[in-house]
């Protein structure tokens, strides 16, 4: 593996930390509303979020187990108390776990599934991206992400937007329509099977 290996992986750290701005800013009345996630409340959605955190950290640390093994659709998530305090924490060691190159080789598994360490990468920082807007737009607030996350991302749901919806499973739904010259992530969100005009 080359020197500069690290230097060339994606970074978690922008787009946790922009994670974690969006989550600190949702207010208590706020938890009930709905999100751009049908089945889900602003609770729920943050819930998805704290175990994918958890799951995405131990993969990459390629600890298996219940975290890593549990189907993210079985049960409907919600909040335990202490999540305000606990999600900025798991975030961090989420970016963590992630600079280090080990956590890009191999095998591992998320969701139940097993997937190389590279795809698990780029499903978490993808996870992170869309559900990033999918709890700011459900709360009204901004969100940029960082380049580099974005690029990511796009790459990711570009590529599953090839395939059939049988290969697409249900992690996605079907791409939405963009008009010329939409931002990137509006594509990214339009591509994720989202409405980029979605509002509460």
């Amino acid at each position: 593996m080359p020197d500069d290996t690290e230097a060339l992986l994606p970074d978690f750290g922008p787009q946790t930390q922009l994670m974690a701005r969006v989550a600190e800013a949702v207010k208590d009345d706020q938890l009930d509303g709905p999100t751009p996630c049908p089945d889900y409340a602003v609770r729920h959605l943050i819930g998805h979020i704290v175990g994918l955190t958890v799951a995405f950290t131990d993969a990459g640390r390629k600890q298996l187990g219940p975290t890593t093994d549990t189907d993210p659709g079985s049960t409907l998530p919600d909040l335990a108390d202490g999540w305000r305090e606990e999600l900025p924490g798991q975030l961090a060691r989420l970016a963590e776990v992630w600079r280090d190159p080990a956590a890009w080789t191999g095998d591992t598994r998320a969701g139940g599934v097993e997937l190389p360490g590279d795809i698990a990468g780029t499903v978490a920082m993808n996870e992170l991206v869309v559900h990033g807007w999918d709890l700011a737009r459900a709360t009204g607030q901004e969100y940029g992400p960082d380049e580099v996350s974005l690029a990511v991302s796009y790459a990711m749901v570009s590529a599953t937007a090839a395939e059939s919806p049988e290969a697409r499973g249900t992690l996605f739904g079907p791409p939405q329509p963009v008009p010329e010259g939409a931002s990137l992530l509006d594509q990214v969100v339009a591509l994720s099977g989202r409405d980029p005009s979605w509002r509460p």
